[in-house]
């Protein structure tokens, strides 16, 4: 299976991901620039972390008006997997294939550290090697990783199963202590309504093998691997239960 990794300008875990997915999975892998405007037959696209467009504005906000981007929109409304991660889930969310917004970390601070994620669903592309409520161990690196959303658009996301990843303990506990920006919910990474389309603040790609500190973030690019292979991300989205 091929994934496509777009590259903004700013962008810094483009070549993280690409060596994850081609040297750790050994996947094909192309690095699309953002002014292309073709995915090149990829299966999976992987928007990923840094600063695109130096954040200016807002961050994702230039970016999600590149060339690319069409090709994203269209690729995701065919119902196949798509994944941001960190920056890249700021622009989904500019993008307006996501809902909702970032906020500046409650800290005010870039914070960079380990964090433990609880996988809430597994019938995602990006979930279905996970096991129901298993706790991932992953880096954040980001200043605006603060999701909020308005209570109504929480409540349908909790309600549609749409929240994917959680913060908590490293028991899986949620409470406010593990919550390292803020995030509503403890939300950390959540999807679309037809669940192909993934946005995870935390880094999979940077723990991917033992030698970095954790593996545990290899799961998910294992998940779409799978889901690709077995035909998943076409077997239809489950109906919310609380429209869009």
């Amino acid at each position: 299976m091929k994934f496509a990794i777009v590259v903004f300008p700013g962008s810094n875990c483009d070549h993280d991901t690409y060596y994850a997915v081609k040297n750790v999975l050994g996947m094909e892998a192309e690095l699309v620039w953002h002014k292309d405007t073709s995915l090149h037959g990829a299966d999976a696209v992987v928007l990923p972390g840094g600063f695109a467009h130096g954040d200016y504005l807002r961050t994702g906000s230039i970016a999600c008006f590149s060339p690319i981007m069409t090709e994203v929109k269209r690729f995701a409304e065919a119902g196949h997997p798509v994944i941001g991660i960190c920056n890249g889930f700021q622009v989904l969310l500019e993008a307006g294939l996501l809902p909702g917004a970032m906020l500046r970390n409650r800290s005010l601070k870039f914070q960079c550290e380990q964090v433990f994620v609880r996988v809430e669903q597994v019938d995602t592309p990006f979930t279905v090697a996970c096991q129901q409520a298993q706790v991932l161990r992953i880096p954040i690196a980001h200043g605006e990783g603060n999701y909020y959303a308005e209570p109504e658009a929480v409540e349908r996301l909790e309600a549609n199963r749409q929240v994917l990843f959680r913060y908590t303990t490293p028991a899986g506990i949620v409470m406010s202590e593990a919550n390292p920006n803020g995030s509503v919910n403890a939300i950390a990474g959540l999807c679309n309504v037809t669940r192909n389309v993934v946005g995870l603040m935390p880094h999979p790609e940077r723990s991917c093998e033992d030698v970095v500190g954790s593996a545990e973030g290899l799961v998910i690019f294992k998940s779409v691997v799978q889901a690709v292979t077995n035909g998943l991300q076409d077997s239809g989205p489950i109906e919310p239960l609380l429209g869009k």
